[in-house]
Formats: C-alpha cells, structure tokens, sequence
C-alpha cells in the first residue's frame, strides 16, 4: 500500500483529497496545523472511509518540525501540499503573513523531499497565476500576468520554485491549477467550514442563507460582464479531489511527460456571482439578501478554463455541474446549523 503525505489534509479542499486517496486505497499521513481547520474533520472522513488516517499536528513554518517528521515516517511515495493561506483579500491586508506562510513551507518541504528520496509532488496551485487572462476560456499556455493579489504572486512563485527543483533534483511535479472549488461530501460530512467570516462566496451564501450573516455582498456591479458581476469557474470538490488522484497516479506509474508539468483544473464554463445565486436559490429555495457594492482590491473580471488538456493527460473529467454542487454545500450547511 503506497502511502501518501496530505499537508492541509484536515482543510476544505484536503479532507476530500484524503477520502478519494483512501477510497483508491492509498494509506494517507495528514499535516495539519488546523490555523484553519478542525479537528473533528479527522472523525468526519473516518465516518466515510471506515479508516483512520495518521494524523500529525505540525506548523510547516517550524522547520525542525518537519525534518523530525521524515525522520519518523521514512517510506512516503508521494505528496499532495495543500497547507497554504489562501484568500486573495486577506493577503492584500497582510502580503508578509502570505509569503512566508505560502513559500518558505513550500521550500522546507522540497528540501527535506531531497534529502530523504521521495520524488513524486502534487501542488495545489490556483488559476490567479493567470492574473487577468487576455482569452477565454484559459489555456495552460496563457502566460503569467503580474498578480492582481499577494496570494496569487505566491502560486506563480511556487510554481516557479518547483520548476527549478525538477531540474536538478530528481523531483517530479505536478502543478494543478485549480478554478474555484464549491461543494461538499455526498455524506455531508465535510465541507467548506471557514473559521470566523468567510473569505469565499458560496460559504458566505449559505450563512445568508441561514441567517447566519444578515446580508451578501456582491463585489461589483460594473464589469464588463452580461450581468455586471464577476465570471467564475466553479468546481465541484470531489471533482477537484479526484483530478489529484489522476495526477498522483500518473507521477507514480511514470507517465508524466516531462518532470514539471501543469493542468487547468476547473468545468470549462463560465457563472457569473448572480448566475451562482440565481442557482442557489433554485436548489435551496431560500431568497438570499443581497446588495451589489463596490468592487474588490485584488479580483478579477473573468476566469474560465479550458480543461482539453486535463481531460486527454490524467483521463479525468467533472462529474457534477454548477447546481449539484451548491446543493451539496447546503445540505452540508444545514447540518452545522
């Protein structure tokens, strides 16, 4: 049984990932620090799996930590990183906190990935690398523009980083570049639980829904969109936790083509915020209290991507539409309720 190294496994995107690595029959060891997780999610994919993760609670900025880490789990096969901070409005207020949180974790985990021979590597990266793409939908040819966000500037360094290991390591890498992950577990077990007020749109939708937050705000009426709100990408989660599965198998069996490679990870459609509450609505049947206000340092007009690439390379495809997932996303909120 091949085990697997999940950081930022107890996380929204994380818990999934560790339940598809599980239901494929991987032996998963999870990091976490839980800055931004809990717990309980550790209870909650056992629930589905039926299997106890390995669990160490380790702050990847302590260094010491994760080289006593290799030291104690000597055989991994392969790494899935996800812990990073993640919100682009945060990062504009606190762009030190992003950097160091985001890079210097990435580079103590290649390093100790040197020193102790484990060559295979997912990294969770984001399609904000693309800035404000000239075309529609993305390609994985689309070059960087300068980041609209700290945040974002953190996955084009990354990316960058991880490239240059591959070159003079024995490092295999694969980038994927998510588009916007919404959703939760069929069982409602795990989903998007944000500590304190949500950074995302559709966990902000569904306290609304709630009565949890009194009002929604919508950032930006005026783009030049068909409706004036921003255009978004969203995937479903267990989608995106399925395409780390293909990627992870293809560096293990040795089908990468080169030893830094790169997939747009997202439906191919494009919704816009009021197309996304429009949506809500129809599955909840709940009307969401709304306001359009000014837009939002560090967002962009439009993102979509162009998934060819994904779907020919890893055999992998979305399963779920716009609908499916943010019905799974309020069933999962009403369970916290």
């Amino acid at each position: 049984m091949q085990k697997i190294l999940v950081t930022g496994g107890l996380g929204f995107i994380g818990s999934h990932t560790v339940v598809e690595l599980q239901n494929e029959g991987y032996e998963v060891v999870i990091i976490d620090d839980l800055s931004n997780s809990s717990i309980d999610v550790l209870d909650k994919i056992t629930s589905i799996t039926g299997r106890l993760p390995e669990f160490e609670n380790i702050d990847l900025k302590d260094q010491s930590a994760i080289q006593s880490f290799f030291k104690k789990h000597k055989n991994i096969d392969g790494i899935i990183h996800f812990a990073a901070s993640k919100a682009v409005g945060e990062s504009v207020e606190e762009p030190l906190k992003y950097y160091h949180n985001n890079i210097s974790t990435l580079i103590y985990l290649l390093e100790e990935m040197s020193i102790n021979n484990v060559s295979n590597f997912i990294f969770s990266s984001s399609c904000t690398v693309y800035g404000q793409a000239d075309k529609m939908p993305i390609t994985e040819s689309a070059p960087f523009k300068p980041a609209e966000s700290p945040y974002g500037n953190t996955k084009q360094i990354g990316e960058e980083v991880i490239y240059d290991t591959t070159k003079v390591t024995n490092l295999k890498a694969i980038a994927l570049r998510y588009f916007n992950p919404i959703g939760a577990h069929k069982s409602a077990n795990i989903g998007e639980l944000p500590i304190g007020i949500p950074q995302n749109l559709i966990p902000y939708v569904t306290q609304t829904a709630m009565g949890i937050r009194e009002q929604l705000s919508v950032f930006g009426g005026d783009y030049p969109t068909p409706d004036g709100t921003a255009v978004r990408d969203y995937i479903h989660v267990v989608d995106l936790a399925k395409a780390h599965i293909a990627a992870l198998r293809r560096l293990i069996e040795n089908n990468n083509k080169s030893n830094f490679e790169v997939f747009n990870i997202g439906t191919g459609k494009g919704s816009s915020v009021l197309n996304v509450i429009k949506a809500f609505e129809k599955v909840s049947g709940k009307q969401l209290n709304y306001k359009i206000v000014d837009r939002r340092e560090g967002d962009i007009i439009e993102a979509y991507a162009d998934t060819s690439l994904a779907n020919t390379e890893l055999k992998w495809k979305t399963e779920y539409n716009l609908e499916d997932a943010l019905a799974a996303a309020w069933k999962w909120q009403q369970t916290l309720k």
